[in-house]
Order: C-alpha cells, then sequence, then structure tokens
C-alpha cells in the first residue's frame, strides 16, 4: 500500500478492545446497585449489549452523539421494566466515576499483536502524521485518552478526536472535517489523496471516508489486519 501523508484511525475493534473482565464486572455492578426487578445477571449483560447496538445506531443515523450517562441511564431503566423511579436518585457523576474506576482495573488491550509494530513503523518514517476518530459510548473521550497513555498508544498519535467531545459521530461528515481541518492547514501541501481513515465499521469508517473524498481502509471486520497499512 502506497505512503500517505496523514492515517487516521478508529479506535475500538481497530487499535484496541474491550477486556471480557470489565463488561463482566460492569454487569455486576449493575446487578448487584440497581436491580430494584431482580434480574439475572445474564438479562443484565443483554440489556447493556442491547443499548450499546441501540445507541451505535442511533448515532450512526443521526450524526450526533448520545452520551455515556444517558446509556447508562437506559440501562437503568431497563433493567428496571422502564419505571421511572430507578433512575430519578442515580447519582450518575458518582456512577461514571465508578465506571471510570472499574475501567482502570481491567483495562482494554491492543486489537492485535501488531498494533505497536505498525503505528511505530508509519511514525518513524516521518512522512506521515496519525490520529484518531472515534465514536464514543459508554465510554468518554476523557477517559479513553488515559488508557491510552497507559496502553502506549498516545505517543504516536498527533491528535485525538471523539464524538462526545464535539457533538458529532461518525458517518457524519462534520465529524471528519475536524480531522480534516487539523491536517490540512494553511501552508501545507496535503492533498485528500494523500490521507486514509482505517476502521472496522463499514458504515462509520468507510462511506463516512468516502463521502468526504479520502481514502478509506476496511480491517479486522473482514481479513485484512493493520498490517495490510505497511504491504
Amino acid at each position: 500500500m502506497k505512503q500517505f501523508k496523514h492515517y487516521s484511525f478508529d479506535l475500538w475493534m481497530t487499535l484496541i478492545r474491550s477486556n471480557p473482565n470489565f463488561k463482566l464486572e460492569r454487569a455486576k455492578f449493575f446487578f448487584s446497585t440497581f436491580n430494584f426487578s431482580k434480574k439475572t445477571l445474564e438479562e443484565v449483560e443483554k440489556e447493556f449489549r442491547r443499548v450499546d447496538l441501540m445507541c451505535n445506531a442511533i448515532n450512526e443515523k443521526t450524526g450526533k452523539n448520545i452520551d455515556a450517562e444517558e446509556m447508562y441511564l437506559m440501562v437503568i431503566s431497563a433493567i428496571n421494566d422502564n419505571d421511572p423511579e430507578a433512575v430519578a436518585t442515580v447519582n450518575i457523576d458518582a456512577l461514571y466515576l465508578e465506571m471510570d474506576a472499574l475501567l482502570m482495573r481491567h483495562l482494554p488491550v491492543h486489537y492485535s499483536s501488531d498494533t505497536i509494530k505498525v503505528l511505530q513503523s508509519l511514525k518513524q518514517s516521518e512522512c506521515s502524521t496519525i490520529s484518531l476518530l472515534s465514536n464514543t459510548g459508554f465510554i468518554k473521550g476523557q477517559t479513553l485518552r488515559r488508557v491510552l497513555h497507559i496502553l502506549e498508544l498516545d505517543a504516536f498519535l498527533d491528535f485525538q478526536l471523539y464524538s462526545d467531545e464535539v457533538g458529532f459521530s461518525k458517518p457524519n461528515p462534520f465529524f471528519f472535517q475536524l480531522m480534516l481541518d487539523k491536517v490540512k492547514k494553511p501552508g501545507t501541501n496535503i492533498t485528500l489523496d494523500d490521507i486514509i481513515h482505517v476502521g472496522d465499521n463499514p458504515v462509520a469508517d468507510v462511506v463516512g471516508a468516502q463521502q468526504m473524498g479520502i481514502q478509506s481502509l476496511l480491517i479486522n471486520s473482514n481479513h485484512l489486519t493493520i498490517n495490510k497499512l505497511l504491504n
């Protein structure tokens, strides 16, 4: 593959993946803390998956962003048969801090053993810049920045953009434009053909990139891996 002057990456299921222990412990916490309707642990886990998929679909459709706090409240409401009283007294700020701390105890991991190697190779060429363009869900950008520092990924990134911080989600052109505005600064000679966005989602990543006129590469959800960037 040709050398690009800028590489934009998706985050989840592209550079990192969830630690299974985090999702299990999160479900256990909600099971023991907010489960007034006495649902099973499996039912609580199912509601987390349902809310996650639903909000992802809505964000992709509207191009906007449903905040993490709203998503957690949706889960609490769902496991209590949508009883308004279930969410009335929730301290949402304290809840997010609890989830933040839980994530730090069960950190995400690199998607593959080649993740660091590829980013390092792209960065060492000194001809390219690298950024992150990530939709967020239950985990905010402010938390993910800390995670990427611990996982030693932030050193390869020139900047990071998160949907919860800007109010837009991929494939919204406005979100991609924020990335392009940072890359194509006055005085630079970077064209749209010099930029590629890499991700695992055919809609959010591939369609989003193509509608902006930049190159795209779908990985991990198909037969390709991040190593394709070096081939």
